[in-house]
């Protein structure tokens, strides 16, 4: 019997590794906790070993770190986590070939698993592999359409093509007087992210991390005259937004109840007819994948926790842990829900994971 694989991809509290070389220095490998579910005293002694070998991987501690992974993985071969972290061991070590190959077989082991396909990206960007940084981010989309951090990875390696090609062309042809600009816009761009903190440590204890050309917010337009509110306006104003806060909170409840329910009528009535699906695909073809995944499951449970809303208007940010599990899979992540208020009613128009 093959036992639920627990993957926790948090981007608030953990420590993002950035493999520095060039262009992987925008590239973001993610740490994950990844438990076997094989009741709740071998889980706790299980928590407890890969606590102790991320504490020796952060305090840079790496030959014992990679000691205690390769002592827990003779009991436990094929055991997800202590392998992955195993990888980012040989990453930090820059052993990198090994790396390569722990995250590789990982994919064959564990193709539903993005965050292996990443970390390859990862580590094929610093040998300038850009073409297979492509593929590997591909596949980790495709496993989780919502993956946002593949997403942004992907548009770096992305420039990266289109830079290489930029500079072939001019070397190809230096009187086009188009390709320079655009070379240079290019550079530009990764200089700037360069200066503002991408080449950081090899381990960074950091929040969620920005987008990369993140806009300084816009003034907020100032009236020609501004009257001071009613005492009873500005009584109501704060009463009005808790109402919405708690009307959203709501919604994602009863959204995270209908999913673990196995509710389809009320799992899809909670997307906005204008909900755009991850990876640009069509409605249709969204609905018949979230069917195929969740109703042939014996059991599904969505535990929501650490729930942040803001409410502007008729619009909303929902950001919280998501703890899913099923017969086969245990993840916990980060995810956030943008909504729309129609009617009496909060809607989902757009879901993303990690950020």
């Amino acid at each position: 019997m093959s036992h639920p694989v627990n993957l926790q991809t948090t981007l608030r509290g953990t420590a993002p590794f950035v493999v520095r070389s060039g262009m992987a220095s925008r590239l973001r490998s993610l740490a994950v906790a990844v438990a076997i579910g094989l009741g709740t005293s071998m889980a706790l002694a299980q928590n407890e070993e890969y606590a102790e070998v991320n504490r020796l991987l952060r305090s840079g501690q790496l030959a014992e770190a990679l000691s205690k992974a390769d002592q827990y993985l003779v009991g436990k071969a094929r055991d997800p986590q202590m392998r992955f972290i195993k990888g980012v061991i040989l990453t930090e070590s820059g052993k990198t070939q090994d790396a390569i190959t722990t995250f590789s077989k990982l994919t064959e082991d564990f193709p539903e698993l993005p965050e292996p396909y990443n970390n390859l990206a990862v580590l094929y960007a610093g040998q300038s592999q850009f073409d297979k940084a492509r593929a590997a981010l591909e596949m980790a989309i495709r496993t989780n359409p919502s993956y946002a951090t593949a997403h942004e990875n992907l548009g770096d390696v992305y420039a990266k093509l289109a830079s290489q090609a930029y500079s072939k062309a001019l070397q190809l042809d230096g009187t086009n007087p188009a390709v320079a600009p655009k070379l240079s816009l290019i550079r530009n761009l990764f200089a700037a992210d360069t200066r503002s903190g991408g080449a950081a440590a090899s381990v960074a204890a950091a929040p969620a991390s920005a987008p990369a050309t993140a806009k300084p917010a816009s003034p907020a337009p100032v009236a020609a005259v501004t009257k001071p509110a009613s005492p009873a306006a500005a009584a109501t104003a704060p009463a009005v937004a808790a109402d919405a806060q708690r009307e959203v909170e709501a919604a994602v409840r009863t959204w995270a109840g209908a999913w673990s329910s196995k509710d389809m009528s009320a799992y899809l009535g909670a997307y906005a007819s204008s909900f755009a699906p991850p990876g640009g695909q069509a409605r249709k073809a969204w609905e018949s994948d979230r069917r195929a995944r969740i109703e042939p499951r014996t059991r599904i449970g969505v535990d929501v926790s650490d729930l942040e809303v803001t409410v502007n208007a008729d619009k909303a940010t929902a950001r919280f842990r998501q703890d899913y599990t099923s017969d086969t899979l245990n993840v916990t992540s980060r995810k956030t829900l943008e909504m729309v208020k129609s009617g009496s009613r909060w809607l989902i128009v757009r879901e993303s994971t990690g950020s």
